[in-house]
Order: C-alpha cells, then sequence, then structure tokens
C-alpha cells in the first residue's frame, strides 16, 4: 500500500517541479501542496525505517520550497493591490509589503473560516444503540462528555473528566462511528478534524491553526475536537522529521497540557489505526487509551442485526448466530460490505433470469424470477417485466453464505497481534 501512495506522490512532486520551473509558481504550489497528502500516507503505512526518513527528508525539502512559493505569491498579491510594493522573489526573500498586523487579522479570519468549516453544524444521527458491542468504550466516552454536562457537580475538586482519549484499532471496527456517536449524544461542540488535511492545506500555518482551533474549542465549550489518522500528526521524533512538523506537534502538546489556559469542558479525542506510529509524549496526554478490537460472537451477530436494519429477509432469529459463527476475524466493515453483497444477489438473480413466475403479493399479481424447471414458468427476462409488476426474491440465509465465501477479513492476524500487545503495554479493552 505504501509503494502506491509513495509512486503517486512521485508523480505528483515531479508535476510540482516542472510546473516550478517553467514559473507556473501557483501551479507548482497547488501540487508540491497536494503531493503532501500523499507523502503522509506514504509515510503511515512504510515499515522500513530507512525509507521513512529518505521519505520525510524528501517532505521536508518539498514544503519548504512551498513555502517559500506561497511568500511569493502572497507577496505577489499584496503587490497588485498596493501599487507594486511588497514584491518578493520566489527565492523567498523580501522587499516590503503590507503591514503585519493586518496581515495576521486577516489571516486568522481566514483560519477561522476554515475551522468553521470543522464544526458539524448537523448531528449525524448515530445513537449508542447503533454500536454492536464496545461497552466499555462507550461507558468511557460517556464518563467524559455525557455525564460531565448533564451533572457537572459530580466532577469538583479532584475528580476531574477526562481531557484525552485515544481510540485505537484494526481499520473498520467502528473509531469514526463512536466519534459520531458522540458527535450525536453530547450537548457540545463537536469539531471533526483530519490530520491530513491539516497537513497538506495549512503547511505553514499549522501552528497557528492548532492554537485557533483549541482557542476556539475554549470559547465554545464544552467542546469536542475529534482528530481522525492522528498518528499522520503526531508521529515518532526521528532524524528524518521535518522541522514543520516538529511544530506543529510542539504546539498539539502545548495545548492539551492547557498550560496558561483554562482546559477544563475540552475533551481531545483521537483515533488511530496504528498506535504504536504515536510520538511517547503524545501518547501520554491521552490519559485513557482504549482498544477498538474486533468483535465477538455476539457482536457479529448484533451488526449483521444492524447492518440489515428493516431490509426485507427470509433470516429467522438462528440465522444470525449462524452468520457470526462464519464470520470470525471479520471487522465491522467487513460485515457490512458482505451484508450489502447478500442484499445485492437478488438483484443479481432478476437480471439474469430467463424465467419469471406469477404469484400473488397483497392481492396483486406479481412476476419474480424461477428456475427454468419450475413447472409455472415463464420464459422471460427482465426487459419484459413491468415496474410494478416485479417482486424480487426475498433474501435468504444461502445469500449471506454466498457473500461470506466470496469475502475475506481485512484486517490480518499479525495486526490484530501487535493490536494485542500494544493493548497489553500502553491500553485498554473498550469491548
Amino acid at each position: 500500500m505504501s509503494t502506491n501512495f509513495r509512486d503517486r506522490a512521485i508523480a505528483e512532486v515531479q508535476k510540482a517541479i516542472a510546473a516550478d520551473h517553467n514559473k507556473e509558481y501557483q501551479k507548482a504550489f497547488d501540487l508540491y501542496m497536494s503531493s503532501m497528502e500523499l507523502w503522509v500516507k506514504a509515510l503511515k503505512w512504510e515499515k522500513n525505517k530507512a525509507l521513512k526518513a529518505t521519505m520525510q527528508e524528501k517532505m521536508a525539502t518539498y514544503l519548504d520550497r512551498a513555502e517559500k512559493l506561497k511568500q511569493f505569491l502572497q507577496a505577489e498579491a499584496d503587490s497588485n493591490s498596493n501599487g507594486g510594493k511588497g514584491l518578493m522573489g520566489a527565492n523567498g526573500s523580501s522587499a516590503g509589503g503590507k503591514s503585519k498586523g493586518t496581515s495576521d487579522d486577516d489571516d486568522n479570519k481566514k483560519l477561522r473560516n476554515a475551522l468553521s468549516g470543522a464544526i458539524l453544524q448537523e448531528r449525524p444521527n448515530v445513537r449508542w444503540e447503533d454500536i454492536a458491542g464496545l461497552e466499555a468504550a462507550k461507558e468511557t466516552l460517556k464518563e467524559a462528555v455525557v455525564l460531565p454536562i448533564k451533572f457537572p457537580s459530580l466532577f469538583q475538586g479532584k475528580r476531574q473528566a477526562w481531557k484525552g482519549i485515544l481510540l485505537y484499532g484494526p481499520p473498520g471496527t467502528g473509531k469514526s462511528y463512536l466519534a459520531k456517536a458522540v458527535a450525536t449524544e453530547a450537548n457540545s461542540t463537536f469539531f471533526s478534524i483530519s490530520s491530513s488535511d491539516l497537513v497538506s492545506k495549512w503547511m505553514g500555518e499549522s501552528e497557528r491553526l492548532v492554537k485557533l482551533l483549541f482557542s476556539m474549542a475554549r470559547e465554545n465549550k464544552p467542546s469536542v475536537i475529534f482528530i481522525d489518522e492522528i498518528d499522520a500528526l503526531c508521529g515518532p521524533r526521528g532524524e528524518g522529521e521535518s522541522e514543520a512538523s516538529r511544530r506543529i506537534k510542539t504546539e498539539i502538546l502545548v495545548q492539551m497540557d492547557g498550560v496558561g489556559n483554562d482546559s477544563k469542558g475540552i475533551l481531545v479525542l483521537g483515533a488511530t489505526n496504528i498506535p504504536w506510529q504515536l510520538d511517547a509524549a503524545i501518547r501520554r496526554r491521552f490519559q485513557r487509551r482504549v482498544h477498538i478490537g474486533l468483535p465477538d460472537a455476539n457482536g457479529r451477530a448484533r451488526m449483521f442485526k444492524l447492518a440489515i436494519g428493516d431490509t426485507d429477509t427470509a433470516l429467522q432469529a438462528g440465522d444470525y448466530n449462524l452468520l457470526a459463527s462464519k464470520s470470525d476475524g471479520f471487522s465491522g466493515s467487513d460485515i457490512s460490505n458482505v451484508v450489502q453483497h447478500a442484499l445485492m444477489r437478488p438483484v443479481r438473480k432478476i437480471l439474469q433470469a430467463t424465467h419469471f413466475k406469477a404469484v400473488m403479493k397483497d392481492g396483486n399479481r406479481m412476476l419474480t424470477p424461477c428456475s427454468p424447471g419450475d413447472p409455472d414458468r415463464i420464459e422471460m427476462t427482465y426487459d419484459d417485466v413491468k415496474s410494478d409488476e416485479l417482486l424480487a426474491p426475498d433474501v435468504a440465509v444461502q445469500d449471506f453464505e454466498v457473500a461470506l465465501e466470496d469475502s475475506h477479513p481485512t484486517v490480518s492476524k499479525d495486526d490484530v497481534e501487535k493490536q494485542v500487545d500494544w493493548t497489553n503495554e500502553f491500553g485498554s479493552e473498550g469491548a
């Protein structure tokens, strides 16, 4: 996976360099910045330490060039607006410009406007009961978010609500879904931030953006700041780490510590698939580290029910336990894909059918696919059936069994073992 992202990042950078040489500076800047998200993803999945160090060095070089281009483009815009003053060379050397105070105010306004888009205006409508299992994780989140708002008298003196909770585990196990439940259930301002977005769109201003983020959270508290893929933003320190990454990480540490600021009423909720890639100092700022692992049999049975929802099927109560027993090692996301596959099988039967038969449904004559050997068969295809006469076959347990046979778990045993080892050392179970 890292190779794919790395190749795409290299291709994007090559385009940026070509545009740079052609003095198409805006295009070059945009390409450098769009490559950063690909570099971040490549870095996240790369396991070769030497290669990671090389990639980090390259990122620092490209970010430095992008920063100089940004300064040049800003100075050029200033020059156009004030009669030619403020011109800056593309190598980053300045020759004047707007007053610093005015520029800072404008920049802060832009950053605040950008952060306003991260505030969820509408609740996602995901309730605690919509999440199968993960009782310990839900209890921890209720302790941190719901109870302090509803019963502030409970949290006085030395008893304080959690300020940082890390949700970690394999992909597709429900970390982001839990965050949506928090946004739905908590009567608080919810900031949803993607770490890759912060790096790729705001490099050079990232520390200010982080500071403003926490400032806005204080202004609108009680607040929850959800940072997805936090490992991409707060990875381990090393020689190949860029100066920009260090500054961002330092600012996050300062803000999470709350030094000189009132951090009461603010929860930082982080999510990661690879917790061992977190910087040790960042890890310590998360007081609770909750493992969101693969579901057990009861959890999988419940997930099948939730994923099917109110769709008509021929499943009996015992069939859910059967499906759960055949899906060991599947994540919640895997089960959702299996259900979607199974629900589509009646559609495929309709498309492939060469014969239909007439049946009665609610007093109406309907046509449904049948085998060529059925005594009531009528030779026809779906093109010959009127839309209001078509009756899709029921989704049977056999459809789910076929879907399971065609599907495989997306989480490897090695990944599961690494998550368990990290939990034993640093975390706690969320099931």
